[in-house]
């Protein structure tokens, strides 16, 4: 029997996997490669996350045949304000271009797919041209409801012409995603909460797809030292990280600091703000993305992930509990994890519960470490990767 061939076009590059969604994505494309399904890869390089070609290590070019086409996505103001007065989504009309057309066309004439899995929704104004160009099934891997993260924000944001303009970017974008889904054979979505709206507008197959860990990646064997202080790690660059982590410094963190002086909080992730470079608060080290997440994780002991905007699931929490450390979250954080509060993680809203929350793990290290023993027995349980490709396989025999 013929290995299945896949084709996955990817909004920024799934290597080197420095945040969440290239993490997502490249989970996927190794786990199938690993069973002997046939992977290619067509991904953005863009200035929001660059990566030079050329560093691409020989054994995952050879695997994945990884191509790009450089975009451009920085917003630019005449383009953003001129879309006000259209019904177009800017989001996704940054992702059009003649240069990804043709090296997309070209490789659709040199090679046959059974299944073309798209990397957000950003990707679905290529639809038209795979039609054009191969009968493969065409699959959205939906990493959030794009829509939702911006409404959200927009349900938060207290400055009149900003919160006109947001309304525009979610308006038009939420009326883009709920009448493309039925160009797509199939789905997939990373939460089952996701999947629902999905189900109710698409009258295509719906298979939720968890975000997979390779559980061999985060053994716990190495008994690094751990500091008992809080810590944050993420990509500043995405909106609902900045404003939840501007939220925290501004309304939990001087409470924290009154009662516990000498507790330290730690920022790391990239694109750091330069708001946030230049923070001059005592006991809060920002540094900036770090050289190895999975060693930064581990010499922590509190993970606080502010969250009220957003949509998915959030891939450094999961990370987080597979390192087994202790996490407070809010439930729009913890979206998509099936956690049990207080069991193997602790749900706060707001400042108090914060307070409270911080309270009781950094008081009691040995419960912040039954938290996280319980946290990781969740990960194992639910995120296998191994479980979750097997799973994909299946839903890609369905459809075809």
């Amino acid at each position: 029997m013929k290995p299945l061939k896949v084709l996955f076009i990817c909004n920024k590059s799934p290597w080197p996997s420095k945040e969440g969604g290239p993490m997502a994505m490249n989970n996927l494309i190794e786990g199938l490669a690993a069973t002997g399904i046939l992977v290619k890869v067509l991904a953005v390089d863009s200035d929001k996350y660059p990566v030079a070609p050329g560093d691409i290590p020989a054994a995952y070019r050879e695997k994945t045949g990884i191509e790009f086409v450089h975009l451009n996505l920085s917003v630019k103001s005449v383009p953003a304000f001129l879309n006000l007065f259209s019904k177009k989504s800017y989001h996704v009309e940054r992702f059009i271009s003649k240069d990804f057309e043709e090296k997309l066309v070209g490789i659709l004439i040199k090679e046959k797919f059974d299944i073309i899995q798209m990397e957000t929704l950003f990707m679905a104004p290529y639809l038209g041209i795979i039609r054009e160009h191969s009968k493969a099934k065409i699959v959205l891997r939906a990493h959030n409801i794009e829509h939702l993260i911006w409404k959200r924000i927009f349900s938060t944001c207290r400055n009149p012409l900003k919160k006109f303009y947001l309304k525009h970017l979610f308006t038009t974008l939420e009326n883009y995603e709920k009448t493309v889904l039925n160009r797509f054979d199939g789905i997939l979505p990373i939460t089952e909460k996701d999947a629902g709206f999905f189900k109710n507008y698409c009258q295509k197959p719906v298979e939720t797809i968890p975000f997979g860990v390779n559980l061999e990646d985060y053994s716990l064997q190495d008994k690094l030292p751990q500091e008992n202080a809080l810590f944050h790690i993420g990509s500043m660059n995405w909106m609902p990280n900045e404003e939840g982590i501007h939220w925290f410094l501004n309304e939990v963190w001087p409470k924290t600091r009154d009662k516990f002086p000498n507790l330290k909080l730690y920022l790391a992730g990239r694109a750091m703000p330069r708001w946030l470079l230049n923070l001059k608060e005592i006991n809060v080290i920002v540094l900036g993305e770090v050289h190895e997440a999975r060693d930064f994780i581990l010499s922590k002991s509190i993970s606080i992930a502010p969250l009220f905007s957003g949509s998915g699931v959030r891939i450094k929490i999961i990370e987080s509990m597979c390192l087994a450390k202790a996490v407070i979250s809010t439930k729009t954080g913890a979206e998509g994890i099936d956690y049990e509060d207080g069991e193997n993680i602790l749900i706060a809203e707001t400042p108090d519960d914060f307070v409270s929350a911080i309270t009781r793990l950094y008081e009691n290290p040995e419960e912040a470490r039954r938290l996280g023993k319980n946290a990781r027995r969740l990960i194992e349980a639910n995120h296998d990767n191994r479980k979750i490709i097997g799973r994909l396989e299946a839903f890609y025999q369905e459809i075809l």
